[in-house]
């Protein structure tokens, strides 16, 4: 037997996941387990002994440990680097060695989460390079096997922000990187905190104001990313900071990542706590414009090193929904596939199979074609949550008649928690973990967002879709089984879906098909007899913290929040009506 953990834990994002033979077994960020704080990067405890409980395995069992970091990566450019900035160069090196300190005590480190001898462990230690690690979670459990196009591109890891690469095969060929400071994450996180949203992981509003806005500032953006002829990207000099200490005692605090000249570029920044103006709106959208321009600059040039359809991509950026449905309308690559956590959690599962085939040498694949790698709960469990919950409660004889109750519960304009089976590898609820909505009714987004998920108004939600009712509904095709294509609806049918038709009219497709997930496709099914609507309103479980785990945190969320219902497994919940 060859059992091969993965590990990310070096950042935020901390998670682990396990290979056994060749196939996937289980996979959890650690921010779901322990003290639960989104991009928890604390040394992933909960995910390993989730991982090894769920496959039956102690540590002594695994024989190999990957790990989505390779500290002497790109050493070159690292030592280049501390010569030319001295100051931010010295913190760069302390953070360098004490991650070595962390990697050189892993086995204690593990044997003391497992509680077992550090002597009796006999795992190789593999460490993969970063981005070598996020193309491979990609490639390697895709449906590809021939000529393949690999691209990676996030803030950064390993001193690199960018890779692309030719895959075949049970092969990875490295043929370019972008090495810091150059770094689209950078840039877009500098917008980011510019426009102040100044936490970690706050990119994706970004995204989402950017439509609001025009792009008004595409002269400016050009000087902050400049694209050179057969180059990747360059991010203009003396506009970005690199290593600088944080300015508030978060603890995924990031240092302010713009320099004043930026601020003489664009203006005064927005503070966090100022209303949001249509100034922050269009430098939103000039700088989603601009990253979208950089994203098709690099794929192009990819293409012509490696002429093919096929196109995987990981990364933080490759979460940019809206460029990758332009990188389908744009660019030769017409058959992407991107796996549930593109981000730097699913860099664990890139090593482990990065280990299984690049290291190990062999080639059975494996395909993801689902997301549930996470905890599930057992019946009984279940039960005792529910009827101790003092809610009405409905018991369902089986899934059929759970999908009925639910999908009239939504038509009838019920906000329904719906918490199924194990939960969702990666940062989206794709149809175990969430909480579901009637898309045709033109309240329900801002009753969502104010009484429910307690955030920003100009935030849009997803659409799950039917896998043969996308073409209906969108202008592009797209299977995105993983909520990562932003798609045009087709005029007809924006202003009969306010709920989940954002200002531009385009949506965050889910594919939904019955062999990857029959549960919630039967759900859909049945909402579609009743309504006409192939297709669900869909947001994560979760009220500003990482989606639920447990039956006890989702009724937690139900209990809090103003959601109407809650389909916890079989067990059908309900509020009383007011008045």
């Amino acid at each position: 037997m060859t059992a091969i953990l993965g590990l990310n834990f070096f950042h935020a994002d901390s998670a682990a996941c396990l290979v056994v033979d060749g196939k996937l077994v289980a996979a959890v960020a650690e921010e779901r387990l322990g003290e639960r704080y989104k991009h928890s990067p604390e040394f992933p405890e909960h995910a390993v002994r989730y991982c090894l409980a769920e496959a039956g395995l102690r540590l002594s069992d695994v024989t190999h440990v990957a790990m989505a970091r390779d500290t002497g990566a790109n050493a070159a450019a690292k030592r280049n680097y501390v010569l030319r900035n001295p100051r931010t160069g010295v913190i760069a090196a302390l953070e360098h060695l004490s991650r070595r300190r962390k990697s050189a005590g892993l086995v204690e480190q593990l044997a003391g989460v497992m509680g077992e001898d550090p002597a009796a462990q006999r795992f190789e230690f593999v460490p993969v390079e970063h981005h070598l690690a996020h193309i491979a979670s990609a490639y390697y459990v895709s449906p590809f096997d021939g000529l393949t196009a690999g691209f990676s591109y996030d803030g950064s890891g390993d001193f690199a922000s960018a890779m692309l690469a030719r895959c075949e095969g049970n092969r990875i060929t490295p043929l370019g990187k972008a090495l810091l400071p150059d770094s689209l994450g950078f840039f877009y996180t500098a917008i980011c905190q510019f426009i102040g949203f100044d936490r970690f992981g706050e990119e994706y509003k970004v995204m989402g104001l950017a439509p609001y806005g025009e792009d008004k500032h595409a002269d400016a953006m050009r000087k902050l990313v400049e694209l050179p002829a057969g180059g990747l990207f360059r991010l203009g000099a003396g506009y970005f900071n690199m290593h600088q200490p944080a300015e508030n005692n978060d603890r995924l605090a990031i240092g302010r990542l713009y320099t004043d000249r930026l601020v003489a570029l664009l203006g005064r920044p927005r503070q966090r706590d100022e209303p949001l103006t249509q100034r922050e709106m269009d430098i939103a959208r000039s700088a989603q414009v601009r990253f979208e321009e950089a994203a098709l600059h690099c794929l192009h040039g990819l293409h012509a090193q490696v002429p093919t359809g096929q196109l995987v991509m990981a990364g933080g950026c490759a979460l940019n929904g809206v460029a990758n449905a332009r990188i389908l309308r744009e660019t030769p690559f017409t058959t992407p596939y991107l796996q549930a956590a593109a981000s730097d959690d699913g860099a664990c599962l890139g090593a482990a199979y990065q280990v299984w085939h690049g290291h190990l040498g062999r080639s059975e694949r494996f395909h993801m074609a689902h997301a549930a790698w996470g905890p599930g709960y057992g019946d009984d469990r279940i039960r005792a949550v529910a009827e101790a919950s003092g809610y009405p409660l409905q018991v369902c004889a089986d899934e059929a008649e759970l999908c009925e109750v639910a999908a009239g519960l939504i038509a009838e304009g019920k906000v329904t928690g719906w918490y199924q089976g194990r939960s969702e590898w990666g940062p989206r609820a794709l149809g175990n973990r969430s909480i579901l909505a009637n898309p045709a009714i033109p309240t329900m987004k801002d009753t969502i967002n104010a009484k429910i998920k307690r955030r920003e108004s100009f935030r849009p939600f997803a659409p799950s879709v039917l896998r043969e009712a996308v073409a209906t509904y969108f202008e592009q095709d797209v299977y995105s089984p993983f909520m990562m294509h932003v798609v045009k609806l087709r005029p007809e049918w924006r202003d009969r879906l306010p709920a989940i038709t954002h200002v531009d009219g385009t949506g965050r497709l889910q594919s939904v098909d019955a062999a990857s997930n029959p549960l919630y496709h039967a759900l859909i099914s049945a909402f579609q007899r009743r309504t006409g609507l192939g297709m669900v309103l869909n947001t994560s479980f979760n009220e500003n913290e990482p989606v639920v785990d447990t039956p006890e945190q989702a009724l937690a969320c139900f209990a809090r929040t103003e959601m109407d219902a809650l389909c916890l497994g079989r067990f059908v919940l309900t509020k009383p009506v007011a008045g």
